[in-house]
């Protein structure tokens, strides 16, 4: 037990190691920053069809950072944890059309206003909604932490309708044009964006935009005082010189096809497959990669818990017990969210997004591991031990060459079940910003609203995948049973 904790102590720094030297070093001439964004915010923040982060707000840091002279690693998210990655100091500064707001002043500096924007509504084509009165009764779409949904949840007892929350604007257009939710609020030059790139949505409020507001970068209130004042300077000489006016205008008159591709790249799926090949390809190698890096280490850490479940020691046996418990129950995202924007709070050190992945997969997959693990050993027959004591052998070394190579024998399709299910969990770890398959499709259709088509093919590849570690599951049975 002792090698095996040496060895799983070990891979685990060696990981953290070389997650911490992989994060770019600041050059000494210059400054470099870890800026967090939400990539779904078309025509702020999004992919465009050559797989590139574009958009208002990124043509706009881009040119301020060329002319400043500083440099940034940008990280896509959730817009909530992009916010909250700045305020637990896991990124300097955030820029994701947010709005500037009383609440938000409490916890971060915020630039000048670099647009102004407004509140609009949109429900579906065929929808008889007519007017804010007509939403009585009715649930309406909203995407957390926008100015939409802060309109919106104002306003909610007066006009009296229902709310349900989603993590992107995508899915709660769609969940509008599919009937589930009457409307959905949101800023108006969004929502015109998506209407424009093919989104089946009719704004009702196209020239009369509610409870205008500000758009501003931030960063941590007390904090990056410096890239403050880098992004105010070069603010103000872009303003002055016209470049603003040309990055806002080069996204809000353009054609759709633009950024999106041809008819012929979004209209079928093969199409989408053709002009996608490259992110999806990418994608699928972050999952794998995610997957196979985790359930190494989570194996490694289920077998200890598992050998520490039948020990002799009811400590080992209680501590056991207690972390398969505590780790099994939690909810797989509250504990990335937990080892990611959390943690670095308390132990004062950045933790990369692709580390905090891969140690939720070791906390929580490994929780599952060393439960079946310990099952395990404890379903070979008693008589074994009896057997190997009454032969002279000790407690310990009856467990390593008796009980524990006829139990994991009988784990074998458990352990490629377990792969399975860490393949499968990796989609949850986009919540952090992570590029695996999930947030791959996620970002293809922020930019080409094809839902249907790009959510097919998202599910054909991790259902290829999923069939061809079933059959070596099958194989690797047979074999063991031969």
């Amino acid at each position: 037990m002792k090698k095996v904790l040496m060895t799983l102590v070990t891979a685990v720094a060696a990981f953290l190691a070389f997650g911490v030297a992989s994060q770019k070093p600041a050059s000494a001439s210059e400054p470099h920053y870890i800026i967090a964004t939400d990539a779904t915010y078309a025509p702020f923040d999004f992919q465009d069809k050559n797989n590139k982060y574009v958009g208002i707000d990124q043509d706009i840091l881009a040119t301020i950072a060329k002319r400043e002279g500083f440099t940034y690693e940008l990280k896509p998210m959730s817009f909530n944890a992009a916010t909250q990655a700045v305020a637990s100091d896991q990124a300097d500064g955030v820029i994701a059309g947010m709005s500037i707001t009383d609440a938000r002043r409490q916890v971060f500096d915020f630039s000048t206003p670099y647009y102004r924007s407004g509140i609009g509504w949109a429900t579906a084509k065929d929808s008889k909604i007519k007017s804010l009165s007509d939403l009585k009764g009715k649930t309406v779409a909203l995407k957390t932490g926008t100015a939409g949904a802060q309109y919106a949840e104002s306003i909610q007892s007066k006009y009296g309708f229902k709310i349900t929350y989603f993590s992107d604007s995508d899915t709660s257009y769609r969940d509008v044009i599919n009937g589930n939710t009457a409307a959905t609020f949101g800023d108006l030059p969004v929502l015109q964006y998506a209407v424009k790139n093919g989104t089946e949505l009719k704004v009702q409020n196209p020239k009369d935009p509610f409870n205008a507001g500000d758009y501003g970068f931030a960063v941590k209130k007390g904090a990056n005082a410096s890239l403050l004042a880098a992004f105010n300077k070069g603010f103000a000489a872009i303003k002055k010189d016209g470049t603003y006016d040309k990055i806002v205008n080069k996204y809000l008159d353009a054609k759709a096809s633009t950024f999106t591709g041809s008819a012929s790249d979004n209209n079928s799926v093969f199409g989408i497959l053709r002009s996608n090949s490259s992110a999806f390809w990418t994608g699928l190698k972050e999952t794998l990669y995610l997957t196979i890096v985790g359930i190494i280490l989570a194996t490694i850490w289920g077998l200890l818990l598992g050998v520490m479940g039948v020990a002799k020691s009811k400590f080992l046996r209680g501590l056991s017990t207690t972390i398969i418990y505590i780790f099994r129950g939690m909810p797989m995202m509250v504990l990335a969210f937990f080892i990611y924007i959390g943690l670095p709070g308390v132990i004062g050190v950045k933790i990369p997004a692709f580390t905090a992945g891969v140690l939720t997969l070791i906390l929580n997959e490994g929780a599952y591991t060393g439960a079946f693990v310990r099952g395990g050993f404890n379903s070979v027959d008693g008589g074994q031990m009896e057997a190997a004591r009454s032969l002279g052998l000790s407690h310990s070394k009856a467990m390593r060459k008796v009980i524990i190579p006829q139990g994991l024998k009988l784990m074998i399709p458990s352990f490629i079940n377990q792969f399975i299910i860490t393949l499968k969990d990796t989609s949850i770890l986009s919540a952090i910003g992570i590029l695996e398959l999930t947030q791959t499709g996620t970002l293809i259709v922020t930019r080409n609203s094809q839902g249907f088509r790009v959510w097919a093919i998202i599910a054909v590849i991790y259902l290829i995948v999923i069939t061809l570690l079933t059959w070596l599951s099958n194989w690797v049975e047979k074999r063991t049973r031969a």
